[in-house]
C-alpha cells in the first residue's frame, strides 16, 4: 500500500479531512519528520514498533499510551487544538494513522531523505481527489 492509498483512505472524500491530514502532516514535520519520529520511538524503547512500519512486514500497532510517552502530552494537546479536538482524540488519530503514514513513506523498506511531507502528501491527495 502506497502513500497515495493511505491518504485516500484517510481523507475518504469527506469535507475537512484534507485539512485534517494537512495539519497532521505538518505536525509530523514539526516532530522532526519521519527520521525524527523514528529516533523518538527508538529513544523511548519502542524501536521494534517503528521498524515494523518501515519494513516490508506487517505493521505493529501502537497504543495511545505509547504515543503519549513518545511525543508527550503538550505536543498532542497542541495537535488537538489545531484539529479542534481534544488531546485524547488527537492521540488516537496519531496512533491509527502514524503507522500507515510511515509505512507509505517507506515502500521499499527504507525511509526517503527528509522532504516536505505536507507537500508530498497533499500533492498525492489532490491527484486522487481531483485527478
Amino acid at each position: 500500500m502506497g502513500l497515495l492509498d493511505i491518504i485516500g483512505g484517510m481523507s475518504d472524500g469527506q469535507p475537512g479531512k484534507a485539512e485534517q491530514l494537512q495539519t497532521i502532516m505538518t505536525w509530523i514535520e514539526q516532530q522532526g519528520g519521519i527520521q525524527g519520529i523514528m529516533e523518538k520511538f527508538r529513544n523511548g524503547g519502542l524501536g521494534e514498533i517503528v521498524e515494523s512500519w518501515i519494513s516490508q512486514q506487517s505493521n505493529m500497532p501502537v497504543s495511545s499510551e505509547q504515543i503519549t510517552s513518545v511525543f508527550g502530552s503538550p505536543a498532542l494537546q497542541e495537535l488537538g487544538a489545531k484539529l479542534g479536538i481534544d488531546s485524547q482524540t488527537a492521540t488516537a488519530l496519531i496512533s491509527e494513522y502514524l503507522p500507515k503514514i510511515v509505512d507509505g513513506l517507506s515502500p521499499q523498506g527504507e525511509t526517503a531523505a527528509q522532504g516536505d511531507l505536507v507537500s508530498a502528501g497533499l500533492n498525492l491527495l489532490k491527484g486522487k481527489l481531483f485527478g
